[in-house]
């Protein structure tokens, strides 16, 4: 049996940054059929089985990937170009983003911005970016005005874990330190 943390890992590295690396294409909204995924893999030295695949979906403590109807994709983190899966839609009046004091002072000048990614990735709770933060060092959580946001026009999207927006600009952004 594989690794599945390395497995969920590998995964997750194809369907959101490189799945030409086993030479799939995935579809306008990141969709690939589960068969095409396990082929490429084995052919690239990464085998799983198909119940292999399923604990690698439903395992550990986030939701990184959603399978239906033969195909799978993940749900948020993309470098490559996909499509939000969704139509937008009105978020709730405050959103969260968890960072470290280090990257304040750029943010408060350009604002949040996907770097690497293709959208900004904002938490509905302050708990949960607050945990996202606290893999790098001491967290910070931005408080996101995602009703003054929207109502300027800016568009939100929900992957079914995190919100995603294109930028973040300084003026709808506040934070403070939290304590753990």
């Amino acid at each position: 049996m594989p690794d599945l943390v390395a497995a969920s890992k590998h995964v997750a590295f194809v369907l959101r940054h490189d799945p030409a690396s086993v030479g799939l294409v995935l579809d306008a909204h990141g969709w690939v059929e589960v068969a095409d995924l396990l082929a490429a893999l084995a052919a690239h030295g990464h085998a799983l089985t198909p119940d292999e695949l399923d604990q690698v979906v439903t395992g550990g403590d986030k939701r990184r990937f959603e399978l239906r109807d033969g195909r799978i994709r993940a749900l948020h983190g993309h470098s490559v170009v996909v499509e939000p899966a969704g139509p937008p839609v009105a978020p709730p009046p405050v959103l969260y983003h968890g960072t470290v004091a280090r990257f304040i002072p750029a943010i408060r000048t350009e604002g949040l911005l996907p770097g690497q990614r293709r959208w900004v990735h904002l938490s509905h709770d302050r708990a949960t970016a607050c945990d996202v933060a606290a893999r790098r060092g001491r967290p910070v959580v931005l408080h996101v005005d995602a009703a003054a946001m929207h109502t300027a026009g800016h568009v939100f999207y929900w992957s079914g874990t995190v919100w995603l927006t294109a930028a973040v600009p300084p003026a709808y952004l506040s934070s403070e330190p939290q304590r753990r």
